[in-house]
């Protein structure tokens, strides 16, 4: 179903405006999804015309694009070395900068570059969500929560590497986002997407002119039956 809701996105952005601006995920569930767009015997490798996709992610471990925990590693690997997506069309982080304020700097930059009206509107974000409701790396409790302005923002996760990550008004300004959950561990989260606005970063993703849709497995959904 992932597949098809994002195969179905890309080319009705590319009928309608010419060009389709998708953020990806990264993660071992996004991995099974670029796998079935990119298979060559797939539905979606041939029928969406890749040349006029730009692609970027959502968020970004401050770690060199070769790094075993970077997401842009991931989506390379399972997906852009599998599609004739122009590189330059890739806007990928630069993790590797050692300043990661600079480096959000440089994105918001190069993504108003991408949107020269001033008006981000990415044609799909697809998320992650942690068990703890976080999604992109906006972590509950995080100061990045409460940008309202900037597109982009470094954070420091209590453990583990420093990220770089899109903002609410960048996630909440798409026209569509694709809420990805597997595994029991996800259920209370994706309940508490299900349920709406709440306190938790997964509850505060829904487009404000967009629509917002969870693709769960069965044990993900498990909350989500049970919410009344």
């Amino acid at each position: 179903m992932a597949a098809d809701e994002v195969g179905r996105r890309l080319r009705g952005a590319l009928a309608a405006r010419g060009r389709a601006v998708i953020a990806l995920a990264g993660g071992s569930t996004p991995r099974r999804l670029h796998a079935r767009l990119a298979a060559p015997a797939g539905r979606w490798a041939s029928a969406i015309d890749w040349r006029r996709v730009h692609v970027l992610l959502g968020d970004e471990r401050c770690v060199p694009p070769d790094h075993p925990d970077s997401n842009y590693r991931m989506v390379r690997e399972s997906l852009l070395d599998r599609l004739p997506i122009p590189r330059r069309q890739v806007h990928r982080w630069l993790g590797e900068d050692p300043a990661p304020a600079r480096e959000a700097a440089r994105m918001d930059g190069a993504l108003r570059a991408l949107f020269p009206d001033g008006a981000l509107r990415l044609d799909l974000v697809l998320l992650g969500t942690g068990p703890d409701g976080h999604v992109a790396s906006l972590f509950p409790g995080s100061p990045a929560l409460r940008e309202g302005l900037a597109w982009t923002a470094a954070v420091a996760p209590r453990g583990g590497h420093p990220r770089l990550t899109l903002t609410l008004p960048a996630l909440r300004a798409a026209r569509a986002v694709l809420l990805l959950a597997s595994g029991p561990d996800k259920a209370a989260a994706a309940a508490a997407a299900w349920a709406g606005p709440g306190p938790l970063p997964v509850q505060q993703v829904e487009p404000a002119s967009g629509d917002l849709t969870l693709v769960l497995d069965a044990s993900a959904a498990a909350g989500v039956r049970a919410v009344p």
